[in-house]
């Protein structure tokens, strides 16, 4: 890296640590954690390319500390809570409101060490739901971890079930070739929504992973980015526990 690359790193700290700010004072510490963790290394690469100006390097210094300190904190509020299974995080998603695609909202809960998701979601039934879910699906399979099941409850969708269960069983067979066992099972009585990792993070959406709004065409901006997408109004909520109950 160049002195020449430096206002672009630069701006690029800046913005990603104003981002972490804003989330730590709105309560949402994993995400926060995440953009800190951005933030500083951003810093040391600015750090070791102010080679030449030590009033520079001396501020950096300084600044690499003041957010590593908050990120020390930060991490020992989050473990803290989870041994006490006390944690929880809320996000309230603004109708109309866009950014909220898969990967933002469950990304931060992702481990490496991730092997195992259930899905429960009473409304995996019609095409744009079922589309809903091969994202989620493929959200997964692009995160860093190492996930081998997924397992899914919905209820049956009575008037076209045929479609339901032939596009869930491509699925299962696509998921199949990439290593993933689908495990589906159908529920007349489910009711709840929630995802739940085995590393502990449980996330409960109230419209279930159906909180996107339908494009205004098949050409319009967010019809394939879903962070570009407009959502409906919803709630989203993170507890932790150290046992993830199983289907």
């Amino acid at each position: 890296m160049t002195q020449n690359h430096l206002p672009g790193m630069e701006s690029s700290a800046i913005s990603v640590l104003k981002r972490a700010v804003e989330l730590d004072q709105s309560g949402r510490f994993i995400e926060s954690l995440v953009c800190y963790q951005e933030g500083i290394q951003l810093l040391i690469d600015i750090l070791k390319a102010a080679m030449n100006d030590e009033s520079k390097r001396g501020h950096y210094r300084e600044k690499i500390k003041g957010y590593m300190d908050r990120a020390e904190q930060i991490k020992a509020h989050v473990n803290k809570a989870k041994e006490d299974a006390k944690y929880h995080e809320q996000v309230k998603i603004a109708e109309d409101a866009t950014g909220y695609s898969y990967e933002v909202v469950f990304k931060p809960y992702i481990s490496d060490a991730l092997k195992e998701v259930w899905v429960e979601d009473p409304y995996i039934r019609h095409t744009h739901q079922l589309y809903n879910f091969l994202r989620f699906c493929e959200m997964l399979l692009k995160a860093p971890c190492k996930v081998k099941t997924i397992h899914l409850l919905t209820s049956s969708e009575e008037s076209d079930g045929g479609q339901q269960k032939s596009a869930l069983a491509e699925l299962k067979h696509s998921l199949s070739a990439q290593g993933i066992n689908l495990d589906i099972q159908y529920s007349s009585t489910i009711h709840d929504r929630e995802i739940r990792f085995d590393n502990g993070w449980i996330i409960k959406i109230g419209r279930g992973l159906d909180y996107f709004k339908r494009p205004k065409g098949r050409f319009s901006v967010g019809y394939c980015d879903y962070d570009l997408r407009e959502c409906h109004e919803t709630t989203v909520d993170i507890f932790h526990t150290e046992h993830t109950k199983t289907l």
